[in-house]
């Protein structure tokens, strides 16, 4: 078995400042092929893995790379790492953070980020997505590659009407929601003057999340986690457990706004007739839009122009204190738990 060693990351760092740091990234080119990417130029070994461990059974494809880039042979149907081993150093892991489905919507792994003290979010521990009532069978055949033991949704009992979650049916994942009607969401969310779209969302939303880092804690195999568009109650809870494992709000703002680019509004809602659900508030509204609107991302800014999660922070700040304070004082954690979710969540 390959030597592990210890991590010198400063080797693959791929930003000068202390910000939005990711150790290396990995960009798929076409449906056999990714590009891996990182600043440094100092030689590495690359490997090709199954896993984020270094092993035997990982394919050694370049022994003292010092490029900055390189294009690797990584099909889109299997779950793919790349493993970077400098002389002295533990094996650097990236991977793709959009994974290569068909037809999903913002679904990602959460994995890749470093901290303000150098430690690196573990991939594959968790993944965020929008609804998925249009996977293809392919697609369910890369999801059940990732090791999936919980399956946390967000969403009202009228989105869950029509859209129902299959990933625990086709994997055997634990099933996780809490019932609430979108209604009394629609009333105050759906008010104002676009400011402050997400304060309160915090006490609203407190069961779900509560569950979310719950199952993170537990530690029982990858969570997978959603909304209906992936971006706004799964946006919040990403930006809290960013923001409590130490990763700087710049890079939390800038992986908030991927969501722009990667939502696939067409594959969050299947077809159907609005008159069958007169009673439901989704479906009511969605049918509303017109069909270009239906299938567009809007970008995540207020009418000022503000970022919807920077007013959050603000206000979690301002109520709780930070996002720490709000997993304490808002969903009863303790900081025990909080010392356990970073051990599980980072490298």
């Amino acid at each position: 078995m390959r030597s592990k060693l210890v991590t010198l990351a400063v080797l693959l760092v791929t930003a000068t400042s202390a910000q939005a740091r990711e150790l290396a990234t990995v960009t798929r080119i076409d449906a056999d092929t990714v590009e891996l990417t990182r600043e440094d130029t100092k030689p590495v070994a690359v490997w090709l893995s199954d896993d984020t461990v270094a092993d035997d059974a990982d394919t050694l494809v370049a022994r003292d790379w010092t490029e900055r880039s390189v294009q690797l042979d990584m099909p889109a149907d299997r779950r793919g790492y790349v493993l970077l081993e400098a002389d002295g150093g533990e094996p650097v892991v990236a991977a793709e953070r959009s994974l290569p489905l068909a037809q999903a919507s913002n679904f990602r792994d959460i994995g890749g980020y470093v901290t303000k003290d150098g430690r690196t979010v573990k991939w594959g521990r968790g993944f965020r997505s929008g609804a998925m009532p249009m996977l293809t069978e392919a697609d369910y055949a890369l999801i059940g590659q990732l090791g999936i033991d919980s399956v946390v949704d967000f969403r009202s009992l009228e989105e869950r009407e029509v859209v129902p979650d299959r990933i625990d049916d086709k994997t055997g994942a634990l099933f996780v929601s809490n019932d609430y009607s979108l209604k009394p969401l629609f009333a105050r969310f759906g008010k104002g003057d676009g400011e402050n779209t997400y304060a309160g969302m915090e006490k609203l939303l407190a069961p779900q999340y509560r569950s979310f880092f719950k199952r993170l804690i537990a530690d029982e195999g990858a969570v997978l986690y959603h909304c209906s568009a992936g971006q706004d109650r799964t946006g919040i809870a990403t930006a809290i457990l960013y923001d409590v494992l130490g990763v700087d709000r710049e890079t939390i703002l800038k992986d908030y706004h991927l969501s722009t680019a990667l939502r696939r509004p067409q594959w969050e809602m299947p077809k159907l007739d609005p008159e069958d659900y007169p009673d439901n508030p989704i479906v009511q509204y969605y049918f509303s839009l017109g069909e270009n609107a239906r299938k567009t991302a809007e970008p995540l800014y207020t009418p000022s122009g503000a970022s919807h999660l920077a007013q959050f922070f603000a206000h979690i700040d301002k109520t709780y204190g930070g996002s720490e304070g709000y997993l304490k004082q808002g969903l009863g954690f303790t900081g025990a738990d909080l010392a356990r979710l970073r051990e599980v969540m980072l490298d």
